[in-house]
């Protein structure tokens, strides 16, 4: 069985930077994502031990979810300057480290992620993915050949990664992997500024999916539904969950064919990672590239 790391970079990346705060190089420059990114790359792969690690990055843009609903992701602040500083090291540290990577203007870094899983699984049949990300939205893609490896939560680091499976995917949300993206558009996601139905939260949505399967079943027993208030609400919801969805469930055409297996480059990381003065890093890799010998 072949098995494949497919890494969500951005939120990976946001994780190693609030994990670690305030470390610099002696110039003031912050390396505290650079830190956290090399360690939790190298704990991966040392865990796992896939045959390949790809890493998906975001470059703005997400132009046919903006076409459907405008205000999409609008409500998100700025992005910190101290992690934007970072990103392009880190994505040098991906290459130098071995790990393929990708990314592509106008297209969300998810919806890539989650296609070239099913791509992999669709070539391959004995192929296995780890999607590593504590975004929610992949749970949609879990299945009996993709899960999701969730990272340690930064409030509470303690708990370790965790493997979520099918069967996890019903006990942490209350519906299966095939009404995820249904559960999403009727609770709304606030942090991309996606409104659902009002009023309608987890429990409620749990609740009508397990008895009326989805969504378009849902509408079709409006009058059924309780409590009775959301009974006329429903009604007038048509269209915004068709937009929802739309927007929630990963576009299956975008993305490459195949992606570039990476290679490691040791003279170029031990260079990145004494300028960064990364030191305990720079002796790890060393150890790590330096006798010609490394898998992934």
């Amino acid at each position: 069985m072949s098995k494949y790391l497919l890494v969500d970079g951005f939120n990976m990346a946001f994780r190693a930077y609030y994990a670690v705060r305030e470390l610099t190089r002696t110039d003031g420059f912050p390396t505290n994502a650079l830190y956290g990114w090399v360690r939790s790359m190298w704990k991966l792969v040392d865990d796992q031990k896939p045959d390949e690690t790809i890493v998906f990055f975001d470059l703005g843009g997400a132009q046919a979810k903006l076409a459907f609903l405008p205000e999409y992701k609008a409500n998100r602040g700025e992005t910190p300057e101290e992690f934007e500083k970072q990103i392009p090291i880190i994505k040098d540290l991906t290459r130098a480290m071995g790990y393929g990577s990708y990314e592509e203007n106008g297209v969300e870094s998810d919806d890539l992620l989650a296609t070239y899983a099913n791509r992999i699984c669709a070539n391959d049949p004995n192929a296995f993915v780890l999607i590593v990300s504590a975004d929610k939205d992949f749970a949609q893609s879990v299945n009996d050949r993709i899960h999701m490896l969730l990272p340690p939560p930064t409030v509470n680091p303690r708990l370790g990664w965790r493997l979520l499976d099918p069967a996890g995917v019903e006990e942490k949300f209350g519906v299966k992997t095939s009404q995820i993206s249904d559960y999403l558009s009727l609770i709304g996601d606030s942090s991309d500024n996606i409104p659902g139905i009002p009023g309608v939260g987890p429990k409620t949505a749990v609740k009508w999916l397990n008895e009326y399967g989805d969504i378009d079943n849902i509408f079709a027993n409006a009058e059924k539904l309780k409590p009775v208030r959301f009974q006329e609400i429903v009604t007038t919801m048509v269209d915004r969950m068709a937009i929802n969805r739309k927007i929630i469930t990963f576009d299956p055409d975008c993305g490459p064919e195949s992606i570039p297996a990476g290679s490691v480059d040791p003279g170029t990381l031990f260079k990145i990672l004494e300028e960064m003065e990364m030191r305990t890093h720079l002796e790890e890799a060393k150890k790590r590239y330096s006798q010609g010998e490394w898998a992934f």
